[in-house]
């Protein structure tokens, strides 16, 4: 199996992550794995961390105040500069539009603050086509957005993959090609496979 290359819309992206790609330990670490390459720039809104670590507090089980804590605060510390606050003229570039889910507001205000290309989502429904190519936005989930990072920047993400494995106790290839897979990232867990030799193992996961 093949992908099209994509050409993604700058050198270094600037990419606003939305709170269910931060939720998503996989998702999450390929990402800022990803930005630690240097071939992305994240970036997000208080808003959206507390978005992510309330639901992960809210629906994982052993992930208490002090792990909330601990999380926002490694946010912080490796990426000082992410965080955007969006400011009422950056609300009103967008003001006449309604929105399918009126909570994905603050997140198109917040890629506009961060002067970000992309939007890096799982809720491709909640921005609507003809306002993102207004606004000069691009929406992408994770898993279109990683296959393409590898397919450009295959060194980088093989590091970043590396990466994410050796930060999670007992992680291995097999199971992180898994966790994607189970993430609904499996176009990413299959390009990665056959990266590192591993195409069984991609067609068997999940």
């Amino acid at each position: 199996m093949s992908y099209p290359v994509v050409p993604l819309p700058a050198a270094v992206e600037v990419v606003l992550a939305d709170a269910n790609v931060l939720y998503s330990r996989i998702l999450r670490d390929y990402l800022l794995y990803a930005a630690e390459q240097e071939i992305v720039n994240v970036n997000w809104s208080q808003q959206i961390l507390d978005d992510a670590v309330g639901h992960l507090m809210n629906n994982v089980a052993g992930f208490t105040k002090e792990s909330a804590d601990a999380l926002m605060c490694a946010f912080k510390e490796t990426f000082p500069d992410a965080l955007v606050e969006p400011t009422a003229a950056t609300y009103g570039r967008f003001a006449d539009v309604s929105l399918p889910d009126e909570d994905d507001r603050a997140v198109i205000a917040a890629a506009l603050e961060a002067d970000a290309s992309i939007i890096c989502t799982n809720n491709l429904k909640h921005f609507p086509a003809d306002l993102m190519t207004r606004l000069g936005l691009v929406v992408l989930t994770p898993d279109e957005l990683f296959t393409q990072l590898i397919l450009n920047h295959m060194p980088q993400m093989v590091m970043a993959h590396r990466a994410a494995v050796s930060a999670f106790r007992h992680a291995t290839d097999r199971s992180t090609i898994a966790a994607l897979k189970n993430a609904r990232a499996d176009r990413t867990a299959d390009l990665m496979a056959r990266v590192l030799g591993l195409q069984d193992d991609a067609r068997n996961a999940g």
